[in-house]
């Protein structure tokens, strides 16, 4: 009897050990705590635990603390880590897929940049899959918009301006309104526009009010040039591995955390806008000649990103364009 009470025990142990068996990832993400893209992965992860009653444990290391950004398209293809956030753009010299989102005014604003998404996402879906994941979902960030220490009265007063960059895609467009590329990090912003390093750049408002830019500018104009995006992806063979009701949670959460990223990424721009204003910056809406002016740009840009991207690029722009 008391073996017999004893095995059954050990069956009781084994049949708990399995009902609560664990599926545990570490998932790296480039954003500090407060972001809002931060904020919401950690919403998605929530979700996530709770649909399958804690048996698929996502933990969220912000800031770049586990990984570094440039490492983390690797670091999840490889398998050292089984899913990840990251800005796509960054890895554009890997793939011009990958820097679509950074062709300037040709998907201005939140629903062109939702319809430009959708023309992008099966060739990027297809492009993830050859490195071994899988895209979960993607949020944009807010338009980037031109911030100036002098108010412009046309383009033309861009000539010669010291043009803070960060990409080789913002450099270009520097050089197409004809002014001076200068690549400065972020951290360096101030400190370049004090002494006239700089004297104009193009980032969003969100990133204006994180730098204090009314104590360096009091021009903004509000182009949304672009809306680059982060993703959140998966690898592919670690997703395989999961339960069916276990891949279910995950994409249904990660539906779920697309849609109230973008929403989420549009209350961001308002506030940043707020802010900016509220200290002083003068807002401004480009005026047709300017508009006008800018669209060249984007032409021109579109036409020899496209040339690079090949076959990739066309079927890119033509889905967006409609044709």
């Amino acid at each position: 009897m008391i073996i017999r009470r004893a095995m059954l025990g050990a069956v009781a142990l084994l049949f708990a050990a399995g009902a609560q068996a664990q599926t545990k990832w570490d998932m790296p993400t480039p954003y500090s705590e407060g972001e809002f893209h931060t904020r919401n992965v950690k919403l998605f992860v929530d979700d996530v635990k709770n649909a399958t009653g804690g048996r698929l444990d996502i933990v969220v290391h912000s800031n770049g603390s586990l990984i570094k950004h440039p490492d983390m398209l690797r670091a999840v293809s490889s398998g050292q880590v089984n899913i990840a956030e990251f800005l796509l753009s960054q890895f554009g010299n890997e793939d011009p897929v990958f820097e679509a989102d950074n062709i300037p005014f040709v998907a201005a604003g939140y629903d062109d940049a939702w319809k430009f998404y959708q023309a992008q996402k099966p060739l990027l879906e297809k492009k993830l899959q050859g490195r071994g994941l899988k895209l979960l979902y993607s949020v944009a960030w807010p338009g980037q918009g031109i911030y100036s220490k002098e108010p412009l009265k046309s383009v033309a007063d861009l000539k010669g301006q010291k043009f803070r960059t960060y990409s080789p895609q913002t450099a270009r467009m520097a050089e197409l309104l004809g002014a001076s590329p200068t690549v400065v990090q972020v951290p360096d912003v101030p400190q370049m526009f004090a002494t006239g390093g700089i004297t104009a750049m193009i980032t969003s408002s969100a990133t204006g009010t994180s730098t204090k830019a009314w104590e360096f500018v009091k021009n903004y104009y509000d182009t949304s040039a672009f809306h680059p995006k982060n993703v959140v992806v998966v690898n592919n063979r670690a997703f395989q591995a999961l339960s069916a009701a276990q891949k279910k949670a995950l994409t249904d959460a990660a539906a779920a955390a697309e849609k109230r990223g973008w929403d989420m990424s549009k209350v961001r721009e308002k506030e940043g806008n707020e802010i900016l204003a509220k200290n002083g910056i003068k807002m401004h809406k480009p005026d047709k000649a300017m508009q006008s002016a800018f669209a060249k740009v984007g032409v021109t840009m579109a036409a020899e990103w496209e040339a690079k991207a090949g076959a990739d690029g066309q079927a890119i722009l033509k889905a967006y364009r409609g044709k």
